[in-house]
């Protein structure tokens, strides 16, 4: 499926990518614009619980993004008091963020044409569980697996390539996973998983400084067209 270059500082990268058998899309950043509003929620979240600086806060959202804002929390504040709480308010607001999120025209063109073609779709994301199943549930059949975060040991990395594996009965090397997070790059790496970068939440030169050789896209509206080069 892919050809790899070593580099002794990043570790292995794509350098090329056919066509997969399954394609695991991260949530939030990726496949619906949300990060914005969800970094907003973090923000007042942190600056109400923490005492951050707005910008402070907004960066360190950022930078730690890709896992459980619970862990985001314990990364950037260690066993803080306030953890728990703030994690609650952030996960009741961004539930009503999560609630109305959809694919935008290009995104939801790219998937159905994924599909078409006959890839099997996962979301795996970090987001909640009822979170992502209900995302999964207004797309009409187009992902196979919705994954999310259950806070019993299921999330994103090697939990949810392990159920895609088993369930789906494909290799990892005929998987690829498409997130927008530097920690998306590392788990799709730790994991044997092809990766590509979806520009946004982190700008594009950072995802190629980070993971050279792996191809970088704006939207996922233009996967079709990579994988059929």
């Amino acid at each position: 499926m892919t050809r790899r270059v070593e580099s002794s500082t990043q570790g292995w990268w794509i350098s090329h990518i056919s066509r997969p058998e399954v394609v695991l899309f991260d949530l939030d950043g990726t496949l619906v614009d949300t990060m914005g509003a969800f970094a907003g929620v973090a923000v007042d979240v942190m600056v109400k619980h923490f005492g951050l600086l707005r910008g402070n806060a907004r960066r360190l959202y950022v930078q730690t993004s890709g896992i459980p804002f619970a862990q985001q929390l314990e990364a950037i504040f260690g066993e803080h008091p306030d953890n728990v709480a703030a994690a609650r308010e952030f996960e009741t607001r961004k539930a009503v963020i999560a609630a109305d999120a959809v694919m935008d025209g290009a995104t939801l063109a790219g998937v159905k044409a994924l599909r078409a073609a006959g890839l099997r779709l996962v979301v795996s994301s970090n987001g909640m569980q009822s979170h992502v199943e209900t995302f999964a549930a207004r797309t009409r059949g187009l992902f196979d697996l919705a994954l999310g975060f259950d806070g019993s040991g299921l999330e994103k990395g090697e939990p949810h390539v392990g159920v895609v594996a088993n369930r789906l009965g494909v290799a990892r090397d005929r998987m690829m996973f498409v997130g927008d997070s530097v920690r998306d790059g590392q788990l799709a790496h730790e994991t044997g998983l092809a990766f590509v970068g979806r520009a946004g939440t982190f700008p594009r030169h950072v995802l190629e400084r980070r993971f050279p050789g792996a191809p970088i896209v704006d939207s996922v509206g233009e996967l079709p067209a990579l994988l059929a080069a």
